[in-house]
């Protein structure tokens, strides 16, 4: 299903891995924490800026915010991604994030945003949100969402917020392990997955569940790609370049920096295409005819 008012065949890119902050997100030793950790920059945060940003660079982005109470950091309600995505069709891809730990509640409240018409996908945080993927638990959540064949992005790896920060702000690294999405992959095999991110510690492994996989994929988000292990850009050129998706983790890494970067690597020039565009028109059927 394509969307109504993206112009895929002029985009130069669609970046999968877009954050919506809060304008007041700079406080507290989690957010000061992530600013050393990533650098600063003059991205601005604001949707309809955020939207400004990406129509100037004729790219479109998947946007969304992350469901958690443990960083202490602001979060923007899905209501308000949804609301500007419908206001900016031609550059923004709205996913929602629910808490799925939550259990009824988070049914319920993933059943009223997908009534809402125009949910393009869902973010998790498995980190942030305390648990491990496989967790039966989180089951139920996952059935009603592969009933929409819509995509879902875990976290994968290390995570940058709180990094640094006293005890590493609660941030607990071992639900940042890609194994356990392995499981939800065999359970769930209609369901699209994304695993966000380089995942360090974990990079082979991620790597062998997407390659695994049919349904996994795996976005180059959340590091510069000059830090990216020769592997992964192995893979990412090869056996991986139909799954791999260009994702910046804005504004905490603009699409510019990681753009300048990925120029630099060894991939071939018929694959770049792919990873820029063509694998995440494909994931999100915006345009079948788009390779």
């Amino acid at each position: 299903m394509n969307q109504p008012g993206l112009d895929i065949e002029n985009l130069v890119a669609i970046d999968v891995h877009v954050h919506a902050h809060g304008e007041d997100d700079g406080g507290g030793e989690v957010a000061k924490a992530a600013k050393k950790y990533f650098g600063t920059n003059d991205a601005p945060v604001g949707l309809t800026e955020l939207a400004a940003y990406y129509r100037q660079r004729k790219m479109a982005c998947v946007i969304f915010s992350v469901d958690e109470k443990l960083s202490g950091r602001p979060t923007v309600p899905n209501d308000d991604v949804l609301a500007a995505a419908g206001e900016n069709p031609d550059v923004l891809i709205p996913f929602v994030s629910v808490d799925p730990t939550r259990g009824a509640a988070a049914l319920d409240e993933t059943r009223r945003l997908l009534a809402l018409g125009n949910v393009r996908g869902f973010k998790l945080h498995p980190p942030l949100q305390g648990f491990f993927p496989n967790d039966p638990a989180i089951y139920p959540w996952y059935e009603l969402v592969q009933e929409t064949r819509l995509p879902v992005i875990f976290h994968t790896g290390h995570s940058g917020i709180g990094t640094g920060a006293r005890g590493g702000g609660g941030v607990r690294l071992k639900y940042g392990d890609p194994m356990p999405i392995d499981d939800v992959a065999v359970d769930f095999p209609d369901m699209p997955i994304v695993m966000a991110h380089p995942s360090f510690p974990w990079q082979d492994e991620a790597i062998s569940v997407c390659l695994h996989k049919p349904n996994v994929f795996i976005d180059l988000s959340g590091w510069s790609p000059k830090y990216f292990a020769p592997t992964l850009v192995q893979y990412a050129d090869t056996l991986l370049r139909d799954k791999v998706l260009f994702g910046s983790d804005y504004p905490l890494i603009t699409p510019d920096r990681w753009l300048k970067d990925f120029a630099t690597l060894p991939i071939r020039d018929e694959v770049r295409p792919k990873i820029l565009k063509g694998n995440a028109v494909r994931l999100l059927g915006l345009a079948q005819s788009v390779h």
